[in-house]
């Protein structure tokens, strides 16, 4: 008896050590919960506003957000290797390889996309799933080869690209379906675009941090990221699997083909994409041509690095700027927000051509970021466009040609860029020359479409 009591009494402070131990672990685990959960419920706050979370649109938009957070970790990855290891000249030579690389099998494999993913309407979400399933298993496969930037890299950058577009024309398609009451289509592909841009300029320091790691780093991250973002797809409503709805889609007139090409779907939609075109050739080569251009003449005597980060930082802010305005339009049909951002466009490219040897500095700045919101501004009211005249049952083949098409002109862009001298007027030159072609042909149609659609489809504008 003596010893059990001295054993009890033995352990009563020993208990209570521990349970004051326990404690202090529950209380720190709870403090420092408290800032992530506080952060995910304003989140949840902000993708679930204006009806997005009854409607499903806010799973949507947290969905795009993981996407474009582990786009851009990849991409992190590749710029360390493909541009910034080298000298100016190899740069051009490895950047054109991965170019041909990736971009021609590319123009072959996406036109077969979208027709493929139209015969699986049910399985929309595990298309979304399975793209991020590949881009997470491509993520580690790249890791053993994006030290030594070997030929190895570039058939799983084609697969991570492909699989990416097979992601973002899916996405495109389902937007309809999980459109709010009283929200616009160009104001929901805002809000998602939106969340994109966030993630990204979230996830852009982070993998920069990752790679100070190891240049595999930020690709284990792309890993766990597009994880994630696979069990996620699976967390959109049944909705989008649902060919509820859905009409046959007409043979063309004059074909009489069952699915009808882009030639098909209307001159609203023809004229919207070849605006866009030239808009998403415009970013291709201010990308490459001024990366090149301030690697030998940085900014205001800047180093080369600071130059181009102030330029991209331009860029950014003008795309997600042209983002905002796109979630705040109201009252505008899509043909004039296309033919306003092609003009603003314009305009910018011609004074900047015409002041660069004054302000060279101001004017490569305004042009980036002129690019920027125009490109996305251009972008949002494509999609509203094709998701207002496409049918349903085309949509997403509609969606995997016009985004094939827009690829293709960014890579054309961007060879322009490496083929050009770096000499800033000339190059500014050619900007304002393609874009002014893309306005004589498109402008006054899409305000003369405009007008004629008048009040008629208040949800697009």
């Amino acid at each position: 008896m003596a010893a059990a009591r001295a054993t009890t009494e033995g352990s009563g402070p020993a208990r209570g050590a521990g349970r004051a131990v326990g404690r202090a672990g529950r209380v720190t685990a709870a403090a420092v919960r408290r800032p992530f959960a506080a952060t995910g419920r304003a989140v949840r706050r902000a993708t679930h506003a204006h009806g997005a979370g009854e409607s499903g649109l806010g799973k949507l938009i947290e969905l795009h957000a993981v996407n474009s957070a582990g786009d851009m970790l990849i991409t992190v990855a590749l710029a360390s290797t493909v541009f910034f290891s080298v000298p100016t000249d190899q740069a051009r030579g490895r950047v054109a390889l991965y170019l041909a690389v990736t971009m021609a099998p590319f123009a072959l494999l996406a036109p077969v996309v979208g027709p493929l993913l139209d015969r699986v309407p049910h399985g929309r979400r595990a298309a979304m799933a399975g793209a991020m399933l590949a881009r997470a298993v491509l993520a580690l496969t790249m890791s053993r080869a994006v030290a030594t930037g070997g030929l190895e890299l570039y058939p799983a950058a084609l697969g991570v690209l492909v699989s990416s577009k097979a992601y973002g024309v899916v996405r495109s398609a389902v937007v309809p379906r999980l459109l709010p009451r009283r929200f616009s289509l160009v104001k929901a592909n805002s809000r998602v675009t939106l969340a994109g841009l966030l993630a990204t300029g979230i996830a852009a320091p982070l993998g920069a941090g990752l790679h100070a790691l190891g240049p595999a780093w930020p690709l284990y991250g792309a890993c766990a990221v597009f994880t994630a973002g696979t069990f996620l797809s699976f967390s959109l409503p049944h909705v989008v699997d649902s060919a509820r709805g859905e009409a046959r889609v007409p043979a063309g007139r004059r074909s009489g083909r069952p699915r009808p090409g882009l030639r098909t779907v209307g001159r609203s939609v023809l004229r919207g994409l070849r605006a866009n075109t030239a808009l998403r050739a415009l970013s291709g080569f201010l990308t490459f041509f001024l990366a090149f251009l301030l690697r030998e003449q940085p900014l205001g005597g800047l180093s080369p690095a600071v130059s181009l980060g102030l330029v991209a930082v331009a860029a950014g802010a003008g795309n997600a700027l042209g983002t905002a305005v796109g979630a705040w339009l109201r009252a505008r049909g899509p043909e004039v927000i296309i033919a306003v951002v092609l003009t603003l466009a314009l305009g910018v490219t011609v004074a900047a051509c015409l002041l660069y040897a004054v302000l060279a500095g101001v004017m490569v700045t305004a042009t980036a970021a002129a690019a920027g919101l125009c490109q996305a501004l251009g972008k949002l009211a494509l999609d509203a466009l094709i998701q207002r005249d496409v049918p349903e049952s085309f949509r997403t083949s509609a969606f995997a040609r016009s985004e094939t098409v827009l690829q293709l002109s960014w890579v054309v862009g961007g060879a322009l860029g490496i083929a050009l001298p770096l000499h800033g007027v000339l190059g500014l030159a050619v900007a304002s020359a393609v874009l002014a072609a893309a306005a004589a042909t498109t402008v006054r149609g899409l305000l003369s479409a405009a007008h004629r659609h008048g009040a008629a489809r208040p949800r697009v504008a």
